[in-house]
């Protein structure tokens, strides 16, 4: 067999994830100006990674309609199905119809659609593994342009300097860099434990241990925070003594590189000392974001059970936020010029969730997540789980997909969905589902490796 005929065999074999894949890489183009906005739900202008993800829904249906297969599982059903509940509910609550359909088309789009697609079109390890390399890709190649950035003075600004590594994301969205290269992180950290691969193993472990650069360049503190907690949980589910191991060597070389050779400026030291001083003598951002999150409670005191309807924080905002909340917080740099961005949404996924649709949206939405991280965990334990420590052929599949979980989880408590990288999120929550509830087969033979 040629390499050509190889080439088209696997080809042939990635075919049903390829949409999955190019939503992934068109994340990879400079966003327009327009579209890096966040609003309040997830607004804001499209992108053609969320047009391509309106084909990715449209081209699943016409698979579905074609082989006239049961798409999903029930518990699947049930999990993707139970938010459309809360946010139509909300959406009937909105201020105006137009906003009510704008925010729920949103809403759908990122927690019942799109995951629900990619569930669907994933078939086996293979096809979920190539997704996970195109996440590993598509953080490469943003985290590097971040470096770049941040050694020319070409980023964003933070602290009066253009510094703050965004990719190609732009300014008003700081965190999409952040997002994709702590997505990227997961991925490449779960890859590095796939059994019977050395080649991708070191592969992958050399990717995870390079994106902690552009990581560490983004300034984002919740980022940091939810990478964290999300790397410990794989390294926990692979193994005390695998956890053990990569723990050591990574403090081991943290110590070399900042103590003996000086890696890390001291903006990047402050940063991350600000973690535990948010207490204290808080910057206007988190003194903003504490505000933004005591409006949030207020707005679902007012009205508990469905909230002030999709899309209602900036409507609201004034009327139950204090005096100590900014007008706004300044943007500006990598190519864009000063920018009065309005505070639009608490940074709090669940507050924010909380506060616009009410104790029937954060159980229906964040309960669903929870389910899943939980029917995840489950399937590990029957799939992985060893006597003499867990493994199998499926193993980097189940790190991966409670990993990503993890993470989103954690991060959700300092962000919420907005600007371009939010599509990413959708591909995310659908590739921890096929793990979760989506794949019923025996585990992967040895013929599939």
């Amino acid at each position: 067999m040629t390499p050509r005929d190889v080439a088209l065999r696997e080809l042939r074999r990635s075919a049903p994830v390829l949409p999955v894949v190019l939503v992934i890489a068109l994340l990879a183009l400079p966003v327009p100006e327009a579209g890096g906005g966040a609003a309040s739900g997830g607004g804001g202008t499209g992108t053609v990674a969320d047009a391509a993800s309106a084909l990715l829904v449209g081209l699943c249906a016409v698979h579905l309609v074609r082989n006239r297969r049961r798409p999903l599982s029930r518990t699947a059903a049930v999990l993707l199905g139970l938010p459309v509940v809360g946010i139509t509910v909300a959406a009937c609550g909105a201020a105006s119809a137009a906003t009510g359909v704008a925010g729920a088309a949103r809403y759908l789009q990122i927690f019942v659609l799109v995951p629900a697609a990619v569930l669907i079109l994933i078939r086996d390890a293979r096809h979920f593994r190539a997704i996970a390399w195109a996440f590993v890709a598509l953080a490469l190649w943003q985290g590097a342009l971040g470096v770049q950035q941040n050694l020319t003075g070409t980023g964003a600004s933070y602290m009066g300097e253009d510094i703050r590594a965004v990719g190609t994301f732009g300014s008003t969205d700081v965190m999409g860099m952040a997002t994709v290269v702590s997505y990227g992180i997961v991925c490449a950290l779960a890859l590095a434990f796939r059994p019977h691969a050395p080649r991708q193993r070191w592969t992958a472990a050399v990717c995870a241990a390079l994106l902690t650069v552009p990581l560490a360049l983004s300034f984002s503190r919740g980022a940091w925070i939810a990478t964290a907690a999300a790397c410990l949980g794989v390294l926990l589910l692979a193994g005390a003594r695998r956890a053990g191991r990569v723990l050591l060597a990574g403090g081991a070389a943290a110590v070399v590189l900042v103590a003996g050779l000086g890696v890390g400026s001291a903006m990047l030291q402050q940063r991350l000392s600000s973690i535990t001083q948010v207490t204290g003598t808080p910057d206007q951002s988190v003194t903003d974001r504490y505000t933004m999150w005591a409006a949030s409670a207020d707005m679902w005191r007012e009205r508990p059970v469905t909230g002030v309807g999709l899309k209602g924080f900036p409507d609201h905002r004034d009327s139950h936020a204090s005096l100590a909340l900014s007008s706004g917080s300044d943007t500006a740099g990598a190519g864009s010029g000063f920018v009065r961005q309005p505070l639009l949404s608490p940074h709090n996924m669940y507050l924010l969730v909380l506060g616009e649709q009410g104790l029937l949206g954060l159980v229906t939405l964040a309960g669903g997540w929870a389910a899943l991280l939980v029917c995840g965990l489950r399937r590990w334990q029957r799939r992985c789980a060893r006597p003499d420590g867990p493994g199998g052929p499926e193993l980097d599949c189940a790190l991966l997909a409670c990993g990503l979980l993890i993470w989103q989880l954690v991060d959700f408590v300092y962000a919420d969905i907005g600007g371009p990288s939010t599509v990413l999120t959708a591909v995310a929550f659908g590739v921890a589902a096929w793990w979760a509830v989506g794949s019923r087969g025996a585990p992967e033979g040895a013929g599939a490796r």
